[in-house]
This record gives structure tokens, C-alpha cells and sequence, in this order.
């Protein structure tokens, strides 16, 4: 996948902005489950919200973030306290939801 230019970011970022989180993190961590969950919620929405419950530190948030990245194939387009959007294009054209501009706006 290539990587998201500012403008893309900032395009999904607005409509993350309504969202509810679909996926929360706890103590245990990126368990396998939570990856499932995490594939999952991106194959049908793309475009979703993860909420740390209790891993408060952005070091923390940062690495889980990284792996999540590897895990899912997926990019992260922002994160504001504990909750972080992620984004994955859906490789199916039928089922994509969601069209990234490729030129930024005027």
C-alpha cells in the first residue's frame, strides 16, 4: 500500500471525525482476538477508530500502533489521546466504501 499524503490524511480524518471507536484495547494488549477484530472491522469499514482503554503512555500507544500497522496491512491517518484511526483500502472495488482523492484540493 503506498503511504497517505497530508491531504489524504487529513480528507479521512474528517470523516472519522463522527465515528465511535470499533475496537478497544485493554490490559491484555494485542491479543490474537483483537487482531481478528481489527481485520475484520477494516475489511468491512475500511476506515475505523481504536481506543486504548489502559495503555495510557504514547510510547505505549506508539509501539501497539506499529505492530497494529504490520498485523492489519493497515496505515494510521491520526490519533488524538487514546484513540487512533486507522485506514485500509479495501482491495475489492464492489465493496470499497470509501474513495481517497488523488490530487489535492484546490
Amino acid at each position: 500500500m503506498e503511504k497517505l499524503k497530508g491531504y489524504q490524511r487529513q480528507y479521512l480524518k474528517g470523516l472519522a471525525h463522527a465515528m465511535k471507536p470499533l475496537v478497544l484495547i485493554g490490559a491484555g494488549g494485542l491479543s490474537p482476538t483483537v487482531v481478528a477484530a481489527l481485520n475484520e472491522a477494516l475489511e468491512k469499514h475500511e476506515l475505523i477508530k481504536v481506543k486504548f482503554n489502559d495503555f495510557k503512555g504514547r510510547e505505549e500507544k506508539r509501539g501497539i500502533v506499529a505492530v497494529i500497522e504490520q498485523a492489519a496491512g493497515a496505515e494510521m491517518v491520526g490519533m488524538v489521546g487514546h484513540i487512533a484511526i486507522f485506514y485500509r483500502r479495501q482491495p475489492d472495488a464492489d465493496k470499497r466504501r470509501i474513495e481517497v482523492p488523488q490530487r489535492p484540493p484546490r
